[in-house]
C-alpha cells in the first residue's frame, strides 16, 4: 500500500461542514492534521493566502487546496472509491 497523502484541514469549532469532513476522514481511516484557525492566526493567514478564502473548511491534500467539504474532489485526490 502506498503512503497516504498529507492531509491538513483548517477548521473552526462551530463549523458543521468541518465536523462532517473530519468525521468522513475518520470513517475512511484517513489521518489528518486539524488546525483551528480561530486559535492560530498565522494558519488563518496562510489559508487565506493559498485560497483567497476566509471560509472553512479548507482541506489541503498534498498541498492541493479544496475549499469546502467537496467529497467527490476529496475522493479523487485520496483515491477513495465510494
Amino acid at each position: 500500500m502506498s503512503a497516504q497523502p498529507k492531509v491538513i484541514i483548517f477548521t473552526t469549532p462551530t463549523c458543521s461542514f468541518c465536523n462532517a469532513a473530519k468525521r468522513y476522514f475518520r470513517e475512511k481511516n484517513i489521518r489528518f492534521k486539524d488546525i483551528d484557525v480561530t486559535r492560530d492566526q498565522a494558519a488563518a493567514r496562510d489559508m487565506m493566502k493559498r485560497t483567497g478564502q476566509t471560509g472553512v473548511p479548507v482541506i489541503l491534500i498534498n498541498n492541493q487546496p479544496i475549499v469546502g467539504f467537496d467529497k467527490p474532489k476529496i475522493n479523487r485526490l485520496l483515491n477513495i472509491k465510494d
